[in-house]
């Protein structure tokens, strides 16, 4: 499902290595249908094209399936950004993400929202 993804950048005002003030840098990344080990190269180039962002903003809304390696992907991710003073949040997420999630308990560690009940 390589054609689903997407890499956005926006907000960028730096000029001669300075910021405009307020000025934040913010990328958005479509995840794929299928979020498995088969497309961990695929996502680790993405989240490479936004590491310099201070936002990242996931969207999520289209996952159909996930493995416990593209959490642990995710989870790596997280902390990446938390090192450089980034942040992480959701423009979406379906729920076979957010309950995928729930089962390895990461639902709170990755600011996922919980997941609803049948």
């Amino acid at each position: 499902m390589a054609g689903r993804r997407a890499v956005k950048r926006q907000g960028s005002n730096t000029k001669a290595g300075t910021a405009s003030p307020g000025a934040q840098a913010e990328a958005m990344v479509l995840l794929p249908a299928d979020c498995r080990i088969a497309a961990q190269a695929a996502l680790k180039d993405q989240f490479s094209a936004v590491a310099d962002a201070k936002v990242v903003v996931l969207n999520g809304g289209e996952v159909e399936r996930v493995d416990t390696a593209f959490l642990q992907l995710l989870m790596l991710f997280r902390r990446e950004l938390d090192g450089r003073g980034g942040s992480l949040s959701w423009g979406g997420a379906s729920d076979v993400l957010t309950e995928g999630a729930c089962l390895l308990g990461l639902t709170q560690v990755l600011d996922l929202p919980a997941a609803k009940l049948a």
